[in-house]
């Protein structure tokens, strides 16, 4: 976690992402969530560019993710992230134990702070998600 590499990555996806916010919030705004047509070309650009951007950009856009979910359009597994970055960022728990920390003192991850941890591989199954123990190895 602490090398140049790792601060050189971090770097060019800050400048990547704050390059496509615009973009990306641009088409939301004026589109909506694109079909599962447009998404199939592109990856999940949309869903990335969104969790990691600011918290008042994830929570305006997150209803348009769960609505896409609904429709097919998008991923269930990305809407869990995005619903746990959020969740965080609003000083809640997470729901689906996607967001991890590292601590600098043991040089280990650790999941950050969960809700019901004894059900999170139920929520994580019906995400689409293996189960934490296996995202944590």
């Amino acid at each position: 976690m602490n090398s140049r590499q790792v601060d050189e990555m971090n770097r060019l996806i800050l400048i990547e992402d704050s390059i496509n916010l615009p973009i990306v919030t641009g088409l939301l705004n004026d589109f909506g969530w694109p079909g599962s047509e447009i998404i199939a070309q592109h990856g999940n650009t949309i869903f990335l560019v969104l969790q990691h951007s600011d918290l008042a950009t994830q929570q305006k856009y997150l209803p348009l993710m769960r609505d896409a979910v609904k429709r097919d359009a998008a991923e269930n597994s990305s809407l869990a992230l995005l619903e746990d970055r959020v969740a965080l960022g609003q000083g809640r728990c997470q729901i689906y134990g996607s967001q991890i920390g590292f601590d600098e003192n043991t040089n280990s991850y650790y999941v950050l702070p969960l809700t019901d941890p004894d059900h999170v591989d139920e929520r994580r199954k019906e995400a689409g998600l293996g189960t934490l123990g296996e995202y944590v190895a």
